[in-house]
C-alpha cells in the first residue's frame, strides 16, 4: 500500500473569497475581479495559503465531521470523542508553499501527497524529536504544476517533564 494521497478539488472565486475572509484578508486580488484587474496579478487569484483548503474535499480528513461517525470537533470540549482524538501526540513545525504561478478560479487542481524527509534530533526535556515531511504537489487540470508544500510534522520520544 503506498502513503501516496490524491484529492482532487474545482477552485471557484466564492471559495478564494471566503477562505481569504477566514484569514481576514480583504485584498481586491481576492475578491473584487475589477479591483483585481489593475494588480500585478492581473485578477483574482487565491491567498499564498490557500492550498490547505483542499481539506475540505478530502472525505479522510479528520476535522471534517461525517453523520455515521463519533467526531472530535473543533470547540474547547469534544463532541462526541472520549479522551484525545487518533491525531494527537504531535506537532505541525513548520509550512512552505513553492508556487510555479498563481492558483485562480476555474483551476481544478489536484493534490499528491506523499511523504518527504525524516530526521531526528535530540532534546533534553521530551528525548528524541522525530521530524517527518509530506509533500504535496498541485497540479492542474492540464497537469501542470502550480504550487508545492511541504510540512513538517515532530513527534517526541517521550511527554516534556514539567
Amino acid at each position: 500500500m503506498s502513503d501516496e494521497k490524491t484529492v482532487t478539488f474545482p477552485v471557484e472565486a466564492t471559495h478564494i473569497m471566503m477562505f481569504a475572509r477566514s484569514i481576514a484578508d480583504y485584498s481586491p486580488e481576492f475578491n473584487d475581479a475589477e479591483a483585481a484587474a489593475n494588480t500585478d496579478a492581473g485578477g483574482i487569484v487565491a491567498p499564498p495559503t490557500f492550498p490547505q483548503a483542499v481539506a475540505q474535499f478530502d472525505p479522510d480528513c479528520q476535522l471534517r465531521w461525517h453523520a455515521d461517525k463519533p467526531w472530535f470537533g473543533s470547540g474547547k470540549n469534544a463532541s462526541s470523542i472520549e479522551g484525545q482524538p487518533a491525531s494527537s501526540g504531535g506537532l505541525h513545525a513548520e509550512q512552505h508553499f513553492e508556487y510555479v504561478r498563481p492558483i485562480r478560479p476555474g483551476d481544478v487542481l489536484t493534490a499528491v501527497t506523499k511523504p518527504g524527509k525524516t530526521w531526528e534530533k535530540e532534546s533534553k526535556r521530551a528525548g528524541t524529536l522525530l521530524f517527518s515531511e509530506r509533500v504535496t504537489e498541485y497540479r492542474d487540470q492540464n497537469g501542470e504544476l502550480v504550487c508545492i508544500a511541504r510540512g513538517v510534522g515532530v513527534r517526541t520520544e517521550r511527554p516534556v517533564d514539567q
